[in-house]
């Protein structure tokens, strides 16, 4: 079994703008900036075959690069309180058809329909007793974070959890090309 998930990986150059804004949050479990990305689909468990029948779906998606335009900051909540911290993006027409193709391929290549509607983000940090102060600060203070990068590919990846932080693997890249 796979633990699977489609995404953007990020360009460094992006990695490299997110990195300083990871510290100074107590009760903060930051992402490792090499883990750094945007999730099109979560996957899930998956064996062998039905891995293969998504890379074959996914293959046949055929896009053009696009510009992936970053934008803000901001919390998801539950009732327990503040979940995960995370950077913006803003739902391009682009970046919403691709998404929206690879649903398709993913439930064309067997998984059932993705039940949660999508809103871009890169995650951050995943929270925990975060003094709300503090949150609030923090998000007040990266809240007009702004970067556009090119995105030329998107990615298949397999997400290793252990211990520590989980391990991502690329296991397949599908280069977008211009039509």
């Amino acid at each position: 079994m796979m633990r699977l998930f489609v995404g953007l990986a990020l360009p460094q150059s992006l990695k490299d703008r997110l990195a300083p804004l990871m510290a100074g949050l107590p009760g903060a479990r930051w992402v490792p900036p090499e883990n750094l990305h945007l999730t099109l689909r979560f996957v899930g468990e998956v064996d062998e075959r039905e891995a293969a029948l998504l890379d074959e779906a996914l293959i046949t998606i055929e896009r053009s690069p696009f510009e992936l335009q970053v934008a803000g900051c901001g919390i998801f909540a539950q009732r327990r309180g503040p979940e995960a911290v995370w950077i913006g993006v803003l739902s391009t027409p682009p970046l919403v058809d691709l998404q929206a193709a690879v649903e398709r391929a993913a439930v064309r290549a067997g998984l059932a329909p993705e039940e949660k509607r999508f809103r871009p983000h890169i995650t951050l940090a995943r929270l925990k007793d975060v003094p709300q102060p503090r949150l609030q600060a923090f998000v007040a203070g990266h809240n007009l974070f702004k970067d556009t990068v090119r995105i030329e590919e998107f990615t298949l990846f397999s997400s290793k959890l252990g211990g520590g932080d989980p391990i991502y693997v690329e296991e397949a890249v599908y280069p977008l090309i211009a039509a």
